[in-house]
């Protein structure tokens, strides 16, 4: 069927360019049941009754069948994408076994693709931001291939300096595409043997107001490429025990999960955080259509989740605001309200020396409530939580081993309080010499004390330790003006959330990935924490944000974090830029303002050798080129560039038409591991 079909269709000019069936043509002409087409078919009988069905009198077109036929790789094998259809679910790209399969994945037109999804101006209102955007697989050979670098500078102490040597260690921000500089990044971690640890992402919203409002016809879709193209290589990227955090807006949030299902595994993933935003809003047509947007979301997933370990990171409130916003004004039972103010003789039950455990018995232990430790202390009871906390306690009913072994020994008590003596070999408290109280009748329940749940802020004040969970509402997302001294007037980070993700899975010394640097926020937090970083960012606006955030960072900024880690400075980053080759062309192609500047860009591209190996430059005429309308114009200029062509590859560094330095060849080679 395949030959005969292939047969049939080829042999009809208006389905053939260039030799080459039109896939997508013919796919369009089926769903429209166009007569040419559902003739041609019927004119061969094999093909005939593979694709329609006999009825009483007539016949019916099987569109589903025949739409699979002809997306089917095996179909015409060389096709440029066989995601071309629709958006919708499927179960290892059959679109028709969704009812009969449990596992599904999503699909979207160009799936199987590359786009470059490069801009080089934040005002680039351009129809279709993918300048020459959709690459087949079988044309990204040298477009994935490590780049070379240009423009060096070091950041330090000292100031900004040419460096002279590269480390395996450096904190780096690249200037360029983020696809293009991760695939540099790949090789650069390769060459010194390092892994990421962290990931984290805070890419464009496909809100409608940001660079993916000017492509209409495949808006969502374009914004699902983009992002599997870059998270696929991030994955790569990452160590075995190496996780990443995607944040996002409740516009594609289900989608980005589907997808990372796909890329991670649905069995690594971790969870969906909640964070409170306290920014957004409806009005105006929307009122009453929708509820007010006030949080976003991360997606947090494991490279595998069976070697990860998510460090606990605490919410810091001062103790007494804590227990008035989280109990008493909501009506909650706040549970420390004792005080033990005097333990008394400590009397000794049985020492178990097998087992290096001691129980004692305190007959005289005394308690009272908070209240009435305030009054007869003439003080609120504000300041007894402030002054005392390591007297105020509750009780609980903890199930454990060491609680079942209490209760044996201490068995006779009755009174008072007992407790056991030992040195755990796990918990906080592993390898220390412990004691933990319980009730004296039968042991039932431990005595927690509020000071274990305390810590000191720089100043003395005591902070409730509050372990985080899914919900993140108490990060500050309002006068974010002067975090980092810079100005960012949407999007930019809390420094504190960032912190929450760098804390909860990263230690001293990793590396932490972000390629949508943005206003810095990731590599300015990361840095004030003592991890290495890698940012990536393309916005010639944004580039100069990050640098001069940075510098602010190692001159010990007091904004963001600093004050809560008493960060005084220090530290250094590597920044470089991609080298561009026709990428230049094409920034002056999007710039051009009338029709001789073009023209003139034409006759340049002509002579040039990054124009497309399909296109035959003595058949380039100026006089039809200038018949063209100016948008037409800049479309053709962007479609003949080979898209492996817009940057210098590495292994091409000693091409003396790059006009790259000695200098820059030698850093290049240390970046990538390579000498020198």
């Amino acid at each position: 069927m395949n030959k005969e079909l292939q047969k049939l269709l080829l042999s009809k000019e208006g389905y053939v360019v260039e030799g080459t069936l039109n896939k997508n043509l013919v796919g369009q002409l089926a769903r429209n049941y166009d007569l040419g087409l559902l003739n041609t078919l019927q004119s061969n009988e094999k093909v005939k009754s593979h694709f329609f069905s006999s009825t009483d009198g007539g016949l019916i077109f099987k569109l589903e069948v025949f739409l699979q036929f002809l997306n089917n790789k095996a179909f015409l094998p060389d096709s440029y994408t066989i995601y071309k259809q629709k958006i919708g679910l499927a179960y290892k790209g059959e679109v028709d076994l969704l009812s009969q399969n449990k596992e599904i994945v999503l699909n979207w037109p160009y799936k199987d693709c590359i786009l470059e999804g490069g801009q080089h101006k934040e005002d680039a209102k351009r129809k279709e931001i993918f300048f020459n955007s959709v690459l087949a697989p079988s044309e990204v050979n040298r477009y994935i291939e490590p780049k070379a670098l240009t423009n060096f500078e070091k950041y330090s102490t000292s100031g900004v300096e040419r460096p002279t040597t590269i480390g395996s260690e450096e904190n780096l921000v690249i200037k360029g595409n983020n696809l293009v500089g991760l695939y540099s990044v790949k090789q650069y971690l390769k060459k010194h043997d390092k892994k990421i640890k962290l990931v984290y992402l805070d890419p464009p919203y496909n809100t409608g107001n940001d660079s993916f409002k000017y492509n209409d016809s495949f808006n969502h879709s374009t914004w699902l490429t983009f992002m599997k193209n870059r998270i696929t290589i991030a994955r790569d990227l990452m160590d075995d025990d190496g996780i990443i955090w995607v944040q996002t807006d409740d516009g594609e949030v289900n989608y980005l999960g589907v997808l990372m299902d796909e890329i991670f595994g649905r069995e690594n993933f971790i969870n969906l955080v909640t964070v409170k935003t306290k920014v957004g809003g409806v009005s105006g047509s929307s009122e009453g259509k929708s509820l007010k947007d006030t949080t976003e979301f991360i997606q947090l997933y494991a490279k595998n989740k069976s070697q990860i370990t998510l460090e606990p990171v605490f919410a810091m409130t001062p103790v007494w605001d804590y227990i008035q916003t989280e109990y008493i004004q909501v009506g909650k039972s706040w549970k420390y309200t004792s005080v033990l103010t005097d333990l008394g003789d400590r009397v000794l039950l049985k020492s178990d020396k097998t087992a290096g455990r001691q129980y004692y018995h305190y007959p005289n232990a005394k308690s009272v409530s908070v209240k009435k430790y305030a009054r007869d202390n003439n003080i609120t009871e504000e300041e007894v939580y402030n002054s005392v906390p390591e007297k105020v306690f509750r009780s609980t009913n903890a199930q454990s081993s060491v609680r079942t072994s209490v209760m044996e020994e201490t068995k006779e008590v009755d009174s008072g309080l007992v407790s056991i003596e030992y040195t755990p070999n796990k918990g906080k408290n592993k390898d220390n010499l412990t004691e933990i109280l319980y009730t004296g009748t039968g042991a039932t329940n431990m005595l927690m004390f509020l000071s274990d749940m305390l810590t000191e802020d720089k100043d003395g004040k005591l902070l409730y330790k509050e372990k985080l969970t899914t919900l993140w509402d108490d990060i500050q997302y309002n006068n974010l003006a002067k975090e980092g001294k810079v100005e960012f007037p949407n999007g930019k980070k809390p420094e504190k959330l960032l912190q929450n993700v760098i804390e909860m899975s990263s230690y001293k010394g990793d590396y932490v990935l972000d390629f949508f640097g943005g206003s810095g926020t990731t590599a300015a937090t990361a840095h004030k924490l003592g991890r290495n970083y890698i940012t990536i960012e393309q916005l010639d606006t944004q580039i100069d944000i990050i640098k001069r955030r940075l510098r602010n960072v190692i001159d010990g900024e007091d904004k963001g974090i600093s004050s809560e880690i008493e960060w005084t400075g220090g530290g250094s980053f590597l920044y470089c830029e991609i080298k561009n080759d026709a990428a230049d062309f094409v920034e002056r192609i999007d710039t051009a303002r009338d029709e001789s500047q073009l023209l003139e860009l034409f006759e340049l591209a002509k002579k040039s050798s990054f124009i497309s190996y399909r296109v035959d430059p003595k058949k380039m005429k100026s006089s039809e080129f200038e018949k063209l309308s100016f948008a037409e114009q800049k479309q053709l200029l962007r479609e003949i560039i080979d898209n492996n062509n817009l940057y210098v590859n590495y292994s091409d560094i000693d091409d003396i038409s790059y006009g790259i330095s000695d200098e820059d060849k030698a850093l290049n080679r240390q970046f990538y591991g390579d000498g020198e």
